[in-house]
């Protein structure tokens, strides 16, 4: 019993870190029909802000406060993520929507622009540039509407870019003089270290629960029903939801669609930002560790059913209990008196990069029987 609960928690533990990263491709791919293999490069820059977060923390003024990094740095790589994700909307995909393969070629050609970004240039300077578009974007929101429709609106629009751009500039200054491990560009490797709160077990019935999981599957339950939420009950999420099932419709009832666009690629991307802060806490992060997650992703929201966030979640888990139970060689010790033909199959997969493969492999045989996954929906892909 104690072998089985172990197992049931490691594999919801794995499935949890699957499923915070697929529920931003859910949104994207399943809603919007974009093949976007630029989402475990966002995952990426999620996992590095938690990073340049952490060590901000560590600075004189926010020592005291050190032990709160993670909380802020889920906001951060959401805001970080999510502003990458609308500008590659608004720049490249807005282009190519009901054009699956083009961009799928285009977000790949991005993703390759951000893995060399990262390796190239220092993150002070790449924080300041985040920064200079987050305030480029959110001034606008503030300065009340009739300055907008002023004659010489555009003096304010300068002026908005110009205060951004010079924050941007002194952020990136402070950043690159204040912490100098990211003053400077480096290929290498980097790790977050979790805070004293997360760090430790949990003893429950003779098993011991790893903090920093616990607080990965919390995360991961509140993305679920903020997400849920969202789509549901807000206004927007209703938007996003109409123009998914009739974008002409839609769009004859006043619906702005491509705020709607925007909308609902930043909410993924912020998502893939969020699931970056959950990796950066499992080991190292790197230029290519969003690669390590990308391929997984795909196949839950394929195998749950394309924009369903119910067989997301239920893929999600299945993989990563099917991933401990089979890797960690579990199976057979539940099932000692398993067929010897089968032991040796399973005893061959006892690993954990020949377990996925293993399950990858079984989820392309269900594919061929059941082409639109466990729970299939209707989208804008479906209907064109």
């Amino acid at each position: 019993m104690q072998l089985i609960l172990e197992s049931l928690f490691n594999g919801v533990a794995i499935g949890s870190v699957l499923l915070i990263a697929a529920l931003g491709l859910a949104i994207v791919f399943g809603l919007m029909g974009v093949i976007n293999l630029a989402h475990g490069e966002l995952m990426m820059l999620g996992a590095y802000s938690t990073y340049v977060t952490q060590l901000v923390f560590k600075t004189p003024l926010l020592q005291p406060f050190y032990n709160c990094y993670v909380i802020v740095s889920l906001i951060v790589a959401f805001l970080v993520a999510g502003i990458v994700g609308i500008l590659l909307e608004r720049s490249i995909i807005r282009r190519l929507y009901g054009n699956p393969l083009e961009t799928l070629l285009a977000t790949w050609g991005v993703s390759l622009i951000l893995q060399q970004f990262v390796r190239s240039v220092p993150l002070a300077y790449a924080s300041g540039f985040i920064i200079t578009i987050l305030i480029g974007l959110i001034l606008p929101l503030i300065i009340p509407k009739k300055v907008h429709h002023h004659s010489r609106a555009y003096v304010v629009k300068a002026g908005v870019w110009g205060i951004s751009v010079l924050f941007g500039l002194l952020s990136a200054n402070w950043l690159a003089t204040s912490i100098s491990r990211i003053g400077r560009a480096s290929a290498r490797n980097v790790d977050v270290t979790a805070p004293m709160w997360m760090r430790g077990g949990f003893d429950f019935l003779g098993i011991t629960f790893p903090v920093t999981r616990l607080v990965i599957i919390i995360i991961t339950i509140i993305s679920v029903f903020s997400v849920t939420w969202f789509l549901n009950q807000s206004v927007w999420g209703m938007r996003i939801r109409a123009v998914t099932q009739n974008r002409e419709m839609s769009e004859c009832l006043g619906i702005a669609t491509n705020k709607v666009d925007v909308l609902t690629f930043g909410i993924g991307s912020g998502l893939a930002g969020v699931a970056g802060v959950a990796v950066s806490l499992l080991g190292s992060v790197g230029p290519n560790v969003g690669g390590s997650y990308i391929v997984g992703c795909f196949m839950v929201v394929v195998l749950g059913g394309v924009g369903n966030l119910l067989g997301t979640i239920i893929a999600s888990f299945s993989i990563g209990i099917m991933t401990d139970l089979i890797g960690a060689g579990r199976l057979i010790s539940i099932w000692p008196d398993m067929p010897t033909p089968l032991a040796s199959t399973v005893d061959f997969f006892a690993t954990t990069s020949m377990a996925r493969v293993l399950i990858f492999a079984l989820i392309v045989v269900f594919l061929q029987f059941r082409p639109s996954g466990l729970f299939p929906q209707k989208g804008r892909m479906v209907e064109n």
